[in-house]
């Protein structure tokens, strides 16, 4: 495993998100996103929240989401290019092929996409189900030469995920979310364990205010590979930091090295 020293500063941008109104949305992230990129402590890497640009305007999803997202394509590179900031796009509502999915996108400090992750498990509750199409493969990622998984919301109730990105050398996980009331404590706890168990750092922005029925808590999230909270937001808008030594993973898998103990031919899954 790697020793090489990585450093970052994250900020999340937690916020409320208009329902249905892709323009507003993202003039409201822009401007934070500016504010963000002005701090004093200029982050090394920013995240945005869950389906920021359109919220779970799902009867309407066909119309408003971005085609091939390549208006918000343009303007995230375009961003993270002149701040030389990495950007975890959140997850933007993406229409291709007919067909509308729930996609994050990552970029790195010279505004050149990385990946884009479609989001695998669809939240019945929220009749995803009926209105998106799941991604097809799982997303692992590398920024400034770091490994890094992606997720999003639902996809943090399955465990095998988190683990397959893992397993192939994630040190991070990245989840943008619209996670809402009652469910504080299955977020918390649901993010503590899959920091706990893959021995990685899991950074999670979450939306904050009301849409429709749905009141959504914040407490965006940066836990270490020990499951110790770095970071955490409140429940209203804010850009929550916090900073990430890499190396805590490296010493975290040699101290507890449960990869090595794994005992992966009795797992019949």
């Amino acid at each position: 495993m790697s020793r090489q020293t990585i450093v970052w500063e994250i900020a999340l941008v937690q916020c409320d998100i208009a329902l249905g109104d892709p323009k507003l949305n993202r003039e409201r992230l822009e401007a934070r996103m500016e504010q963000a990129a002005a701090s004093s402590v200029k982050p090394d890497v920013i995240m945005l929240p869950e389906m920021w640009n359109t919220g779970y305007a799902l009867a309407q999803i066909g119309q408003l989401a971005d085609p091939g997202g390549i208006e918000t394509r343009s303007w995230i590179s375009d961003f993270a290019r002149r701040h030389g900031i990495q950007v975890i796009a959140g997850s933007i509502a993406e229409k291709r092929d007919g067909r509308v999915y729930n996609t994050m996108l990552i970029f790195d400090r010279d505004g050149q996409e990385v990946d884009a992750y479609s989001k695998i498990h669809l939240f019945r509750l929220m009749e995803e189900e009926k209105y998106l199409t799941s991604g097809e493969r799982p997303v692992l990622f590398e920024l400034d030469g770091v490994k890094s998984g992606a997720s999003i919301c639902y996809d943090i109730r399955f465990p095998e995920l988190a683990r397959t990105l893992a397993l192939k050398g994630a040190r991070a996980l990245f989840i943008p979310a619209q996670w809402p009331h009652p469910r504080l404590q299955h977020w918390r706890t649901l993010l503590m364990a899959r920091a706990i168990e893959n021995q990685m750092y899991v950074v999670a922005c979450n939306r904050t205010g009301i849409s429709g029925s749905d009141a959504f808590f914040g407490h965006s999230l940066i836990i270490d590979p020990w499951g110790e909270i770095v970071a955490e937001g409140g429940e209203g808008e804010e850009i929550m930091t916090g900073r990430v030594d890499l190396t805590l993973v490296t010493q975290v898998r040699e101290r507890i090295p449960v990869f090595a103990d794994r005992q992966s031919q009795l797992y019949d899954l």
